[in-house]
């Protein structure tokens, strides 16, 4: 199969998706104009990685997997569990590789275990927690086993984020998320290299706005000091979540709204999600 990776947005998802596919089918795939709508065409550092640690999971044959590449050829073999260690190097997404490598390591006859160092907290990506508490929850309804493991953020541009899991063995099963039902919008504000009050605002502008909606709250704060200096707040319900970093220039009350914001249209646009 041949595929044009300059369709629709034109960015590394068309990528990512194409090649856990062609693992999983175990039909061979070739990708042109990869990520040509991007300021930098071609692979970046995050997606050599998931195509080198993909290929290793399922012996595949791979050509064009290199920095800036704009082909690639991927023909897969067989998939085997094991473990593998990643370190993209960068801020490069630790959670938009997994969505590369998931769908992948879930059909292994024995578990995939994986360390990966990167970006866990990084604009244009889900932030780690939005993969732990909403991603998960809902794919763990449907029978998807993993096991996740933070041990150390890592924002942009220094990156150094470290994750360690496990996915064992998966058969998925048809599952209705047309109902959302939850008791309490719960959340994570974090910072590192900050100020403490930084992670306080955020938390207790989200707070505000929630409780001004009749939700319930339980926002817990996670403040350190290490050599990866940023901010955030993910906040869940059930399998709704939203989300929102922190950036120079940008106020603490501002990220924090911006995440309740987020998760509000969720838990109010799907009719039958009901807060209890």
């Amino acid at each position: 199969m041949r595929l044009d990776g300059s369709y629709g947005e034109g960015g590394g998802q068309i990528l990512r998706t194409a090649v856990a596919l062609s693992a999983v089918t175990g039909e061979p795939v070739e990708i042109y104009n990869i990520r040509k709508m991007r300021p930098k065409p071609g692979l970046a550092t995050q997606h050599v990685k998931a195509i080198e640690t993909v290929s290793s999971i399922c012996d595949a044959e791979v050509e064009g997997c290199s920095l800036h590449s704009t082909y690639l050829s991927f023909k897969p073999a067989k998939i085997k569990g094991g473990t593998y260690n990643i370190d993209i190097g960068t801020a490069g997404s630790i959670t938009l590789l997994l969505q590369c490598l998931m769908p992948v390591a879930m059909h292994a006859p024995s578990p995939v275990k994986l360390t990966i160092t990167g970006g866990t907290d990084v604009a244009w990506s889900p932030p780690i927690d939005y993969l732990r508490y909403v991603t998960l929850r809902a794919l763990s309804l449907m029978g998807y086993e993993c096991e996740l493991r933070l041990v150390r953020r890592g924002y942009y541009p220094r990156g150094g984020g470290y994750i360690e899991a496990t996915i064992n063995p998966s058969i998925l099963r048809k599952t209705s998320f047309d109902k959302n039902q939850c008791n309490i919008i719960k959340g994570i504000s974090h910072s590192s290299g900050l100020p403490a009050h930084v992670a306080q605002r955020q938390a207790s502008s989200a707070e505000k706005i929630l409780r001004e909606e009749d939700y319930n709250t339980s926002i817990s704060l996670e403040i350190k000091d290490e050599t990866s200096t940023g901010s955030g707040i993910t906040l869940w319900c059930g399998t709704a979540g939203g989300s929102a970093l922190g950036k120079q220039g940008l106020r603490a009350e501002k990220v924090g709204s911006t995440a309740a914001a987020s998760i509000l249209r969720e838990l109010k646009t799907a009719p039958e999600w009901t807060y209890i």
